[in-house]
């Protein structure tokens, strides 16, 4: 799976610090931390008809991100919304949209890991796109990858950071396998997610998911389970081995940048019949619905 360019982003406004520039004159200082070490965190936001679904959420995880890395100044809300809206009408954007919300802790004095050097900052880009979802709908392949998920007690994957060397590994391993995405587990050996989304399955009419001991707490993922549980679709949070992935009747990936997407192979082996599932097609549907209704306006 290969994302394609969209001409319509030819000339798009790029956003850093408030100030609009066009993409080929964007640019941040060699000294940003995000250049430094990766020391950053961000978010992904998708637009649909003038609102950001699930915007409160993703602001809440941002910060969130941003506490537990020490970060001395973290925009509110207000500030954030403002930048977000400036760009998208900067763009003259209205649907069909994806947002990259990156927040880095600043440019410092000379190069360095110490966090003492940023004396200015944080650093806000955000980059909007014109982005259908990515995933191809008709079922995604996957291989499993050697590069394992972090425990907490490594890198807490609670923290939403910009150091996405291992997804960049196991993509790779993809890529050479000729798979969509790769699946990640964690130091245990149990499924952690692929290498940018959550996954799911369904056995027995109950659709399954596996704990985020080794992976972000998802936006997507978590309204899943809750359109789940507000349709009396059976749902469970647990451990899931290989194996239970290997034998399930179907199998799904959850996320921003691709919604919600069927997994028909893994490994090799046929998911299920080697179609999207009933059940798939029904929370895809489910969740189309939501995103109708649902979001923070901005534009």
């Amino acid at each position: 799976m290969l994302q394609t360019y969209d001409e319509k982003n030819r000339d798009i406004i790029i956003n850093i610090n408030g100030d609009l520039v066009h993409r080929d004159k964007a640019g941040i200082s060699p000294f940003d931390s995000a250049v430094q070490g990766g020391d950053a965190v961000w978010e992904g936001l998708r637009l649909y008809d003038g609102r950001i679904f699930k915007l409160r959420e993703h602001l809440a995880r941002l910060r969130s991100s941003a506490k537990a890395l020490a970060f001395e100044t973290i925009p509110d809300d207000d500030e954030l919304i403002r930048e977000i809206r400036s760009t998208l009408e900067a763009n003259g954007m209205q649907d069909g949209v994806h947002i990259r919300l990156t927040l880095t802790r600043g440019v410092k004095i000379t190069s360095g890991m110490d966090p003492r050097l940023n004396q200015s900052g944080p650093t806000l880009i955000v980059l909007a796109e014109h982005k259908a979802p990515v995933y191809d709908t008709s079922g995604l392949s996957l291989i499993t990858s050697s590069v394992r998920r972090f425990p907490p007690d490594c890198l807490d994957p609670k923290i939403h950071h910009a150091n996405l060397v291992q997804s960049i590994l196991a993509k790779i391993e993809a890529n050479v396998a000729g798979a969509d995405d790769a699946l990640m587990l964690d130091v245990r050996g149990f499924v952690a997610e692929t290498n940018a989304a959550h996954v799911f399955i369904v056995e027995g009419g109950a659709v399954i998911t596996p704990h985020t001991v080794a992976c972000p707490e998802g936006v997507t993922r978590s309204t899943v389970i809750d359109i789940c549980v507000e349709n009396r679709i059976p749902c469970h949070v647990t451990d899931l081995s290989l194996t239970e992935i290997y034998r399930a009747n179907e199998m799904f990936c959850t996320g921003t940048m691709g919604e919600l997407a069927a997994v028909t192979q893994i490994d090799g082996r046929t998911i299920g019949d080697g179609e999207v599932g009933p059940l798939t097609w029904r929370l895809a549907e489910l969740f189309r619905e939501e995103t109708v209704r649902a979001g923070d306006r901005v534009v």
